[in-house]
């Protein structure tokens, strides 16, 4: 058995998370090296222990009114043992060693036979640095926070006097990690995370009711939206979309080219592509795109990475749920698909390296591959020329919600915002727009990507097996050339 290390840290993120995580419960880093320790006494292949604090507060407005004010905290830590195929993971919020000990016992259960109790000697390794260390829940007082929506709500009416409602939300997260690994790590991260939100409900002279929506955030403080014009444009965007949709006409129905607008609009390529790219679905050989890795899967116009080193943005990462760095992966190249996201598990299952991918939705869940930040590279046309080039299409800026198969990789996407295109020129806003497609399928039809490429403002957030992460999106335009439209007008 090798003994812990006591490690001198140098970064902010170690000493930060080693002081909230340790020293306010009464634990100390021999007591994560004994639940290695203990761990490693089974046949295992590998082994972790995850500690994670989370403080968060919510704020909602409704028309000038308070409606909701939530404060929580969440602690605890993770326990994961693999062997082979198998893992045995346990998880407590009681923070002592007779409830690290009960952990420790119940996630070895998996491997029965004895080890050697021999694990790698944990060192801190200096992690990159992509987003501030600090707690947004306390850069403004209460008062300030609910002063922010209200003065929110006061922007929207005064750009429409056909608002009738208005709900404003302002959520901050500050959350500290601890990990300790049997492959030698030590480490931690500092995650603060802010949203603004705000959907509007308008109603026309003949009673028509439309709603729009818009929001923005990051990893920093609230600062992002009162030291900005960011709360102004999120006010002005919700607005807008409630208006034009006031306008819009009944949808299309049938095969006919489809322009995708940049930013948001990649929440398609995440849900229809990034989940079939995803490690295990790949090993399990239930992703429409396993073994597959060398081939065409898109036309040559099409490069998509997933990258977590993007400064402060909502899906980026210092270091993964297990102590990986965060990466830029090119996933498909040039149209050839190159590589997969993998946590450690599926890495070392697949005979590969982790990608910087595993992610959790905390402590009471393992690690699986997910994305960070996923999106198109920009290409070489304008997006005027794009849309130019459509004689009769439709024209889609922003998406609402969605379904995927990643087995067969059919999806079904609902346009939230959506225009004609008649002659090369957008004409009469639509309503009720349904995509229709098959993931592997549809990239191989993109034949022109805009210049401008755009991400998404800070609100994504990705489910999967029933954990949600926070996640980043993003493209520039694009032309899709066939896409099955479903809509109510022939």
């Amino acid at each position: 058995m090798q003994p812990q290390q006591e490690i001198s840290a140098s970064s902010d993120q170690f000493n930060i998370a080693r002081a909230e995580l340790l020293d306010s419960i009464g634990l100390q880093l021999s007591d994560i090296d004994h639940c290695i320790a203990k761990l490693m006494n089974r046949r295992l292949d590998y082994a972790d222990v995850y500690f994670q604090s989370t403080l968060y507060e919510t704020w909602t407005v409704e028309d000038g009114n308070v409606k909701e004010g939530v404060h929580s905290v969440d602690r605890g830590v993770g326990i994961r043992a693999i062997s082979g195929e198998k893992t045995g993971f346990a998880y407590s919020d009681e923070l002592d060693t007779g409830s690290l000990d009960d952990a420790v016992t119940a996630a070895r259960e998996i491997a029965k036979e004895k080890g050697k109790g021999r694990y790698k000697v944990a060192t801190q390794r200096a992690i990159q640095t992509i987003y501030p260390s600090i707690n947004p829940l306390v850069g403004l007082e209460d008062a300030q926070k609910v002063a922010l929506l209200t003065d929110l709500d006061r922007k929207v009416r005064s750009i429409d006097n056909r608002v009738i409602q208005v709900v404003g939300s302002l959520t901050g997260v500050y959350e500290t990690i601890l990990i300790q690994t049997s492959d030698g790590f030590l480490g931690s991260d500092v995650r603060p995370l802010v949203r603004l939100n705000v959907s509007v409900i308008m109603k026309d002279t003949q009673d028509r009711l439309e709603q729009g929506y818009a929001g923005g955030g990051g990893r920093g403080d609230f600062s992002l939206f009162t030291g900005t014009d960011l709360t102004s444009n999120i006010a002005e965007e919700a607005v807008r979309q409630a208006a034009v949709n006031l306008e819009a006409i009944s949808a299309p129905a049938g095969n006919m080219p489809v322009v995708l607008g940049p930013g948001w609009p990649g929440i398609l390529l995440h849900e229809a592509i990034g989940h079939g790219l995803e490690g295990d679905f790949n090993r399990k050989k239930t992703s429409a795109f396993s073994e597959r890795i060398g081939e065409r899967v898109a036309s040559d116009e099409c490069t998509v990475v997933d990258d977590g080193t993007l400064p402060g943005r909502r899906g980026s990462l210092n270091i993964d749920d297990e102590g990986t760095p965060a990466a830029c992966n090119i996933l498909i190249e040039k149209g050839v698909l190159k590589s997969y996201m993998h946590d450690k598990l599926n890495a070392r299952l697949m005979n590969t390296q982790s990608t910087g991918n595993g992610r959790r939705e905390s402590f009471a869940y393992p690690p699986m591959p997910r994305m960070t930040n996923t999106y198109m590279l920009p290409g070489k046309h304008e997006p005027e020329e794009i849309i130019e080039s459509v004689d009769k299409g439709i024209y889609a800026p922003n998406f609402g919600g969605g379904q995927v198969d990643i087995t067969s990789g059919k999806f079904v996407f609902s346009a939230s915002e959506a225009y004609l295109i008649e002659k090369g020129k957008l004409t009469a806003p639509i309503k009720g727009a349904m995509l229709i497609g098959n993931g592997p399928d549809v990239l191989t039809k993109v034949s022109m990507v805009g210049s401008d490429l755009e991400l998404d403002p800070g609100v994504g957030v990705c489910g999967k097996d029933g954990q949600s992460v926070p996640v980043g999106v993003g493209q520039p335009t694009l032309r899709i050339d066939s896409l099955t439209v479903g809509g109510t007008e022939s």
